[in-house]
């Protein structure tokens, strides 16, 4: 009988030994709403940016060399911006996770 209660006694131990190291150990990596709404601005303030160089670098070529330049521009400009709202988006994800 009383090596089952070591026995009892010790997985017991255990058992709260672990479930006191876990919590410890969540905490470091506690997601963040704070972290996330800063990076997500950032990355509306960037994509916005983006797609104002776009507009305007479209008139110009538009002014510079007619539509089709003008075309060619906007589809440049919105490549690079869809690119610079997809790493946004990842940062985002990424603060929001508590990375």
């Amino acid at each position: 009988m009383a090596r089952r209660s070591r026995s009892a006694a010790f997985l017991l131990g255990a058992l709260l030994a672990l479930g006191t190291a876990a919590p410890a150990a969540a905490e470091e990596k506690r997601p963040s709403a704070k972290n996330a709404a800063k990076e997500g601005a950032r990355t509306g303030g960037r994509t916005a940016k983006e797609g104002v160089l776009t507009f305007g670098r479209s008139v110009k070529g538009f002014f510079t060399g007619g539509p089709k330049a003008a075309k060619e521009a906007w589809q440049a400009g919105a490549a690079k911006t869809k690119r610079t709202a997809k790493a946004g988006a990842r940062a985002t994800k990424r603060a929001a996770k508590g990375e």
